[in-house]
């Protein structure tokens, strides 16, 4: 034994047993460790019954806000992180030329309108002289049939005529009178078929022209019902002017002010509905017990609590499967890597109104993929039996260190 480091003398040892043996020590000491048992059992069980990651966020529907026309901005109502509320006016582009347009469209309508009215007018009118050509045609024929009749009694009595005056019966004179009656009546038989004939002609062409003003209506009404598109489209782009919201929402990346002049397409402003989710990107392994429907708690950073939630799908393939640049494996030397892959969770409660929960916060989501769970009071009573076991335990061997100790 080295003389510089004498053993201590047993009544010192014998002090120190005594203060490590005290109910001063032994209980606090019996209390911490209850509370260590209990914070490392939770742990324990926790990693056995449940599945956590902190690469996890806040996702949401992002409405974009853009017009349809362009034009000069009149007037912006809603301001940065404002909350609105489905078909509510944000942004008004000035309508005056659109104005104008419809203006333009309707008064084009109404001269189409004036033109096709005039052409029914002309149709009913062509009717009409149609219907009188008909007429006169059968007239005409009526005129030509008596002609006729009037030809064939002049040629008899021309006939019966010249068989007289073979006999010596009538007179030359008589002949000639007969013969000039019976050319007189050939000439009225020709000239009244020939006027049938172009009263025919006049009827073939009042048809036809009845036929060119049907299909003049027919064209001037198409030009009436696109003069009425045009003005529906010129319409449509005057309501365009005012661009309302598409739903219920927050007021995000606003970048238009009164005076600037919008293209088509471009974005004004988002909307960021209440409706929101996580998206927390589990490893592969973890995915082993994990099903739809199955019940989580979601710790929002931004809040410092913990939601209920609940697993909603999970997404077939990984993230990096749907990347802008995926994996190659077939080619190169190949590495395994851990992969992750997005589920989706809901959640079960509301969110506090007096805080602004949006996409991209992050959050730690705890899912329960178990089929059974362990109380809180469970596992403290286990960590409070534990602990007074290894007090006891720990008094114990203390106690008989002190009686050897004494003796």
């Amino acid at each position: 034994m080295n003389e510089n480091n004498p053993p201590p003398a047993p009544a010192a040892n014998g002090t120190k047993l005594a203060k490590l043996n005290s109910p001063l020590f032994i209980w606090p000491t019996t209390v911490a460790l209850a509370v260590l048992l209990f914070f490392g059992l939770g742990y324990f069980f926790d990693v056995l019954t449940h599945e956590s990651t902190d690469d996890a966020f806040i996702a949401a529907h992002v409405v974009s806000i853009a017009p349809r026309i362009s034009g000069q901005v009149a007037a912006v109502h809603v301001l940065d992180n404002e909350m609105v509320r489905s078909n509510e006016l944000l942004v008004e582009i000035d309508p005056s030329s659109y104005s104008i347009t419809v203006a333009q469209k309707e008064a084009s309508a109404e001269a189409q309108s004036a033109n096709y009215k005039a052409f029914l007018a002309g149709y009913e009118l062509m009717r009409t002289k149609v219907t009188t050509a008909e007429a006169t045609v059968r007239q005409s024929q009526a005129d030509a049939d008596a002609a006729e009749a009037t030809a064939k009694w002049a040629q008899m009595d021309f006939d019966r005529a010249q068989d007289l005056r073979k006999q010596n019966t009538v007179s030359q004179r008589e002949l000639d009178a007969a013969q000039t009656a019976n050319l007189k009546a050939q000439a009225d038989l020709n000239s009244a078929r020939q006027k049938v004939a172009v009263d025919d002609s006049k009827v073939d062409e009042a048809r036809a022209t009845l036929a060119a003003t049907g299909a003049a209506i027919t064209m001037a009404l198409a030009q009436w019902q696109a003069a009425q598109t045009n003005i529906a489209a010129a319409q449509l782009d005057l309501s365009y002017t005012k661009v309302f919201a598409l739903c219920d929402g927050r007021v995000t990346r606003k970048a238009v002010e009164p005076g600037n002049y919008v293209q088509v397409g471009q974005q004004l402003m988002s909307i960021v509905p209440a409706d929101i989710w996580v998206v927390a990107n589990f490893k592969e392994s973890q995915l082993k017990k994990m099903k739809p429907g199955q019940p989580a708690l979601v710790e929002i950073d931004a809040l410092g609590k913990s939601l209920r939630a609940h697993v909603d799908s999970i997404q077939a393939g990984s993230g990096a499967a749907f990347s802008l640049l995926p994996p190659e494996n077939a080619t190169g030397n190949y590495v395994k890597v851990v992969q992750r892959v997005p589920v989706k969770i809901l959640f079960d409660e509301p969110l506090p109104a007096d805080h602004v929960i949006g996409p991209g916060l992050s959050v730690t989501p705890d899912v329960w993929v178990s089929g059974f769970e362990i109380p809180g009071w469970v596992i403290g009573l286990v960590a409070l039996v534990l602990a007074f076991i290894a007090g006891s335990v720990f008094r114990f061997v203390l106690s008989r260190k002190l009686n050897s100790a004494q003796q």
